[in-house]
């Protein structure tokens, strides 16, 4: 069984919110509905998109997880990344990485999962389709979320009905991203506009 962590206790999580806004972001709406969920995260273009999102998650006393790299689970820093939210996948297989995924979904009653469909910090055009494939096969909500580093604005923001249509769904989501004007941390890390899908 691989059973997780999904809760911070509320002194933490009222200091997590104290530091999100000592940091200047602004917070809008809570976390998502449902004990299975997933919110993509846009625009990944910088590794500390991480803590802010796990600030603004762990404010409201929960935890959303993230998929990192297992090799990084080493004495110490293995422990401090399942206490933030880190879960272990073999990013070199992809397919794998999934299943890994889908599996922790189901063997667990409360599981909240925060993905970068652009599947790297650098500008791509390709955005990938595995949160559709894991969302089909579980059940799970999904949030078109956001971190706005030019407005310092963070959300988890609508839910998103998903067809039986990766490709197509993916390109109305990228559509609905365009008209938001978003700006990552990196401000030449985001490309917007792009109708391209990778499985």
């Amino acid at each position: 069984m691989t059973k997780v962590k999904t809760t911070v206790g509320k002194r933490w999580a009222k200091f997590c919110g104290w530091l999100l806004k000592k940091l200047g972001w602004t917070s809008v709406g809570g976390i998502m509905e449902g004990n299975k969920a997933i919110v993509l995260g846009v625009p990944h273009t910088s590794i500390m998109d991480f803590p802010i999102c796990y600030l603004f998650y762990a404010q409201f006393g929960t935890l959303a997880h993230i998929m990192i790299k297992k090799e990084f689970f080493f004495w110490p820093l293995g422990p401090i990344l399942r206490a933030l939210g880190g879960v272990p996948v073999d990013r070199s297989n992809a397919a794998a990485s999934i299943r890994s995924i889908i599996k922790t979904f189901n063997e667990n009653e409360f599981f909240h999962l925060a993905i970068a469909p652009e599947g790297t910090r650098k500008p791509v055009k390709k955005w990938k389709t595995g949160f559709h494939l894991i969302a089909r096969q579980t059940g799970a909500k999904v949030y078109v979320g956001y971190y706005d580093w030019g407005r310092k604005e963070i959300t988890v923001g609508q839910e998103w009905q998903l067809t039986d249509d990766a490709n197509a769904d993916l390109k109305r989501i990228q559509e609905h991203y365009s008209t938001l004007g978003l700006q990552g941390r990196n401000k030449d890390g985001y490309i917007t506009g792009c109708h391209f899908v990778e499985t």
